[in-house]
């Protein structure tokens, strides 16, 4: 979440007690292996992962830029693993890119980190001003989150100001809102979401407002499920600890964690298409927000 490190460039966690990648970063050496979102790591250089935590795998598979490890891999629709060498390097984790398809600003969000806020406004400061888009299709799929005052202020770009964003809820019952308290510059913009089973936390926060507030229509697969909420806790050493602290709740008090968002339409995308260049989760997304605009007359 710091923006950089060293390492194979993919968020892992835990799903029915097995180890599996929640989403490889893009042009990471995990992607250019062929890492792919919902894969089951069975072992580590041929160290089963059965029992070892999130913490655990993440020491053993991060190291110096240049070394190799491999992964044993498991992915839906195989009937056996297969291995996977990948070469570890220095990963700067990208955050923006947009690119305009017509009069649609295509949007692609990879990251909630400590320099998502400064690239998503000078991002959309070309988007509105330069380019004059009239919709927006906005891609997270493959975003593993990160920090959520980031997803916040993402929201206050396209929720009015005062909409609740996001609430914390605690063991003790308590409760924490957080509202919108952007410019608000994309709130009458047209925007279709795109989500799979790669995009965690931070963007099922931002896919959930969006669909709360503003009945944004959702394209894909079925979000990962993490809801929990961690804080860092710098320690007298300098070190830190990550603690769970509470859990997330969408505007409607409906929950993430460990149960996900489902798409108002879903759309699978095959290992098939991947190889073949095509991708119909984007021409689905397009599909809809070219008929927003044409109902609206733009």
């Amino acid at each position: 979440i710091g923006g950089n490190f060293s390492g194979v460039g993919m968020e892992i966690g835990i799903r029915n007690d097995q180890l599996v990648v929640i989403a490889p970063l893009k042009d990471s050496p995990a992607e250019k292996a062929g890492i792919l979102s919902g894969d089951m790591i069975l072992k580590i250089d041929d160290k089963a992962t059965d029992g070892v935590n999130i913490s655990q795998a993440v020491q053993i598979i991060r190291g110096e830029a240049g070394t190799k490890i491999i992964l044993n891999i498991l992915r839906k629709g195989w009937t056996k693993p297969k291995d996977f060498t990948i070469t570890r390097a220095s990963i700067n984790i990208p955050t923006v890119d947009y690119e305009m398809k017509g009069d649609v600003a295509y949007v692609q969000l990879y990251s909630f980190d400590g320099n998502t806020d400064t690239a998503f406004y000078n991002a959309m400061r070309e988007v509105l001003i330069d380019k004059k888009a009239k919709g927006m299709v906005l891609d997270m799929r493959n975003n593993p989150g990160g920090y959520l005052d980031v997803a916040v202020n993402l929201a206050g770009w396209f929720i009015p100001r005062g909409n609740v964003v996001v609430k914390e809820k605690y063991a003790d019952g308590k409760v924490d809102v957080f509202k919108a308290n952007g410019n608000g510059a994309l709130k009458d913009l047209p925007v279709v979401v795109i989500i799979n089973g790669g995009s965690a936390s931070a963007a099922e926060i931002l896919a959930g407002a969006l669909k709360v507030n503003r009945k944004v229509k959702l394209i894909g697969e079925k979000s990962f499920g993490k809801g929990s909420v961690q804080e860092l806790q710098t320690l007298k050493d300098d070190s830190a600890i990550k603690v769970t602290v509470a859990k997330w709740l969408l505007p409607d008090d409906s929950a993430i964690d460990k149960i996900g968002i489902v798409p108002d339409v879903t759309v699978t995308l095959t290992e098939s298409d991947i190889s073949s260049g095509l991708d119909p989760q984007l021409d689905k997304a397009l599909e809809l927000i070219h008929k927003q605009l044409e109902q609206l007359g733009k």
